[in-house]
C-alpha cells in the first residue's frame, strides 16, 4: 500500500504554507494552510490537517478542519473527525465517522460550484 504515496510526511512533521503534488500523499503529521493535487490525499489515523482542501480523492481518517472539495470521492473513515464543508462527486462515510459541515454530492457539483465563485458582472 505504501507505494501508491510516493510522498509521505512523516508522524512527527508539522508543516506550514501551501502543498501542491501531482500524484498521492499520505499525511501521518501536522499540516496546516492550503492542499491543492489532482490526485489523492489520505490523512492517516492520528494525522492532523488545518487547511482548505481541492483534490481528486480524499481518505480521511485523521481530523480535518477546513473546506473541502474533490472531483471525484471523498471517504471519511471510521475515525475521521471532519469540521467544514464538502464538495464532490462521491462520498463514502463509514460509521463512526464525524462529520460538521454541509455537503454538496453529485457529477458536476465541483465544476457548478466553481462557476458560482466567480462573480457576476453588475
Amino acid at each position: 500500500m505504501e507505494n501508491e504515496f510516493p510522498t509521505i510526511i512523516g508522524p512527527d512533521a508539522k508543516f506550514k504554507g501551501e502543498l501542491s503534488f501531482e500524484k498521492s500523499v499520505k499525511v501521518l503529521g501536522t499540516f496546516e494552510g492550503q492542499i491543492t493535487t489532482a490526485g489523492s490525499l489520505e490523512v492517516a489515523p492520528g494525522a492532523r490537517i488545518l487547511a482548505d482542501i481541492e483534490a481528486g480523492s480524499v481518505a480521511v481518517e485523521g481530523e480535518v478542519k477546513g473546506n473541502m472539495a474533490a472531483s471525484d470521492l471523498i471517504e471519511l473513515k471510521k475515525t475521521a473527525r471532519l469540521q467544514g464543508d464538502i464538495r464532490c462527486g462521491r462520498l463514502v462515510v463509514v460509521d463512526g465517522a464525524s462529520f460538521t459541515g454541509h455537503c454538496n454530492v453529485g457529477n458536476g457539483v465541483v465544476e457548478a460550484a466553481g462557476e458560482k465563485a466567480a462573480p457576476t458582472p453588475k
